[in-house]
């Protein structure tokens, strides 16, 4: 437990440019107590003490607006960043080294028993307001982006975004765990729906609609041109 907590605080260290010390992750990060409280509770529950294991969790969701289960199974060096809001559920399993930002709900989608709750690989990282529901498996290294809600497996190296979530890209190169500028892929199928439109326009003389996104595209190479 104490090997895992040492991993848990280094993590905020290494993952948060904000952290400029130990004793300010342990005294005022409520991810970090969390999952401290999380640990202890896990302890007490694998013992048979599960009320009292409960008992701790929900004094650590009143404190830090955080609610893990102390049945769930979480690897070290997990970093929960703001973390308001964030829930996990019972049978959720969690790898090594991964990332959860505020919000995000690692969830189930019934009253099923059994294995209910998603499962977490390794280097994972999981974008704000997401929501993870059903057993689910989600590969090493994916990222999950903010508001996505994933209900199917995801494989390694993979990023989601979107509801429900959707794979925009699939074994591409190894991401830096804080970076969330993830692709739209709503919006990139509209502008190329807008340039095929613009173009059909252009040939049969039509004046396309002031307000298209072609023609923002078109003003911006405009623009660019004359400087």
């Amino acid at each position: 437990m104490f090997e895992n907590i040492k991993a848990d605080l280094q993590a905020a260290l290494d993952k948060d440019p904000a952290a400029r010390n130990k004793l300010e992750v342990i005294l005022t990060y409520s991810g970090f107590k969390a999952i401290v409280k999380y640990r202890i509770a896990h302890w007490f529950h694998k013992k048979g003490w599960f009320l009292l294991a409960r008992i701790i969790s929900q004094r650590a969701k009143k404190k830090t607006g955080i609610e893990i289960h102390p049945a769930a199974k979480i690897g070290k060096g997990i970093f929960i960043d703001h973390g308001s809001g964030v829930v996990i559920g019972e049978t959720t399993e969690i790898g090594d080294n991964v990332t959860i930002y505020q919000g995000v709900t690692l969830g189930g989608t019934g009253k099923i028993s059994g294995k209910r709750h998603p499962t977490i690989k390794d280097n994972v990282m999981i974008s704000a307001g997401a929501k993870v529901l059903g057993p689910v498996v989600i590969g090493e290294f994916s990222k999950i982006g903010a508001g996505s809600v994933v209900l199917k497996d995801v494989p390694p190296y993979s990023t989601v975004v979107g509801v429900p979530g959707r794979i925009v890209r699939l074994y591409g190169k190894k991401y830096n765990d804080l970076d969330q500028k993830l692709p739209d892929p709503i919006l990139e199928e509209l502008k190329r729906l807008n340039n095929r439109i613009s173009r059909l326009e252009e040939e049969c003389g039509i004046l396309s609609c002031k307000y298209s996104i072609a023609n923002e595209i078109e003003e911006t190479k405009e623009g660019n041109e004359a400087k």
